[in-house]
């Protein structure tokens, strides 16, 4: 069409209007999938297929690069794949971060950097670590069976990290809220 000098352009219609040009073409469509004759002519491959092909590589990568790190880290533990937490829609509320990180004001991690004496919880039981807040900590009994509650309607406790985070994250096509 550009060697015979043809003005293309392209807008866009409504669909399934009667437009004899856009009627012409979803017939044309119908044909050449339905058909196993009709010949290949277009070879390209389309930017939907490149993007997601190019996503899902890098997914990979940052998956082998988080397999990288030695470290034991929190939000490692609590979401190891990172395809699942890609399709969660999660509020970063700065409680959601320090427990899933471990910064933050958490006594174990304000002590290791010298910002306080001593990292023993106000229960005086033991260290406050995270791992202390959710499982163990006497002050926290209370929203600790409300969880408890919660998880036991559809699992046993305690239930691994990575299924709590998955499972009390509401998917990002259903919500935006996160639970926790």
């Amino acid at each position: 069409m550009e060697q015979q000098k043809w003005i293309v352009e392209f807008s866009w219609i409504k669909a399934h209007a009667g437009h004899r040009g856009n009627e012409m073409a979803d017939q044309m469509a119908k044909e050449a999938v339905s058909s196993k004759t009709i010949e290949e002519c277009y070879t390209r491959i389309p930017k939907s297929a490149e993007w997601s092909e190019l996503n899902e590589q890098s997914v990979k990568r940052w998956q082998n690069e988080m397999g990288k790190v030695l470290k034991r880290c929190n939000n490692k533990i609590f979401l190891p794949k990172i395809a699942d937490r890609l399709k969660l829609r999660i509020i970063a509320t700065p409680n959601f971060i320090t427990i899933v990180t471990g910064h933050g004001n958490i006594k174990t991690y304000l002590c290791k950097y010298k910002i306080i004496e001593s990292p023993l919880c106000s229960c005086d039981e033991s260290e406050q670590s995270v791992g202390h807040i959710l499982y163990e900590c006497k002050l926290l009994e209370h929203e600790r069976d409300r969880l408890k509650a919660a998880v036991m309607r559809s699992e046993n406790w305690p239930v691994s990290k990575d299924k709590r985070s998955l499972k009390f994250t509401k998917s990002s096509k259903n919500s935006r809220t996160a639970y926790y």
